[in-house]
């Protein structure tokens, strides 16, 4: 996929998150955001249901007295009786954010524990895009067998740049890539359902009281690492570890697309950023958006593994 179209598909989705809804915090009269002392968790404003821990309550009724945006939590249903549909808020938060909201408290009320819930929601909607994931898996083997023929070709048109010669190039490309069948519009899916979903689940946890109050096994989905570890919860570190290892071995292995070695030297250093980038933001992200983020990771590597092998016995 050329610059042009990655630029276009960014630009859909900050056109997304900028025109509609997102999580929205509570602020003091100093301008500085609310947290909760006891496990950090940040005041919402815009909560799609209505809280039960005491101390969440104080502070949002302290807002209340601060703020002229009052959060009318008489208002608000049980997060056990959301309705997806009851009110209208906004494009993203209706389409996305409620409906995945709805599915992991349903989950966690038969199973009994909304941790749980997270890992299997995450599973459910990942299985269900398996096709989608599992074709841009497919795709960065194909350009692997295609690489020999590819580079053929740029020495075979090397400072050549007429039209008539760029022309001829294009169709013999094209003719490469059905030989492997290549769709180069492939090899951008797994980016292009990786980063709403992120966003939705975010959202979706960040926004719903019923799973930020909550523990699983011995792990509060509310807290972070950071705010854990300065209470002296230094176990809470082991998912700083495992986010910074699942991002690592998931772009490791979807960076396996064949490409010149500069290009590849481009994608390393690229994916060597992210990983830093994930890791240092790990330590200020909830648990729950932790336990989404390595288990939707863990799923990555478990399918492109499988497609390695696939592809390898079929040789």
């Amino acid at each position: 996929m050329n610059k042009k179209k990655i630029i276009s598909i960014f630009i859909v989705f900050i056109m997304l998150f900028t025109l509609t809804g997102c999580t929205k915090y509570a602020k003091d009269k100093d301008n500085k955001i609310m947290t909760n002392e006891q496990n950090g968790q940040r005041l919402v404003t815009n909560i799609l249901c209505k809280p039960t821990d005491e101390n969440m309550i104080k502070l949002y009724n302290k807002y209340n007295k601060i703020s002229k945006k009052k959060v009318k939590l008489n208002e608000l249903q049980k997060c056990t009786k959301m309705n997806v549909f009851n009110d209208y808020q906004d494009l993203w938060t209706n389409i996305f954010v409620k409906p995945l909201a709805w599915l992991i408290i349903q989950i966690g009320r038969v199973i009994k524990s909304y941790g749980l819930a997270l890992i299997l929601t995450t599973l459910l909607i990942r299985l269900i895009a398996y096709p989608f994931t599992k074709k841009a898996a497919l795709q960065s083997e194909n350009m692997k067998k295609a690489q020999p023929e590819l580079e053929k070709l740029e020495k075979k048109y090397k400072n050549k740049t007429d039209q008539e010669s760029m022309m001829k190039k294009s169709q013999e490309m094209l003719f490469i890539y059905k030989k492997y069948d290549i769709n180069p519009m492939s090899s951008c899916l797994f980016a292009f359902f990786q980063i709403p979903l992120f966003f939705a689940f975010y959202e979706a946890i960040s926004r719903i009281p019923l799973i930020f109050e909550e523990n699983f096994i011995g792990f509060e989905l509310g807290i972070s690492p950071i705010k854990a570890v300065a209470q002296g919860q230094y176990y809470y570190l082991i998912f700083i570890v495992l986010i910074g290892a699942a991002t690592y071995f998931s772009f490791k292995l979807n960076s396996g697309a064949a490409m010149s070695e500069e290009q590849a030297k481009q994608m390393k250093s690229m994916s060597n950023i992210m990983v830093i980038i994930m890791t240092i933001t790990a330590f200020s992200i909830s648990t729950g958006i932790a336990i989404y983020w390595i288990t939707s990771n863990i799923f990555t590597i478990i399918q492109n593994l499988l497609v390695k092998r696939g592809t390898a016995d079929a040789k």
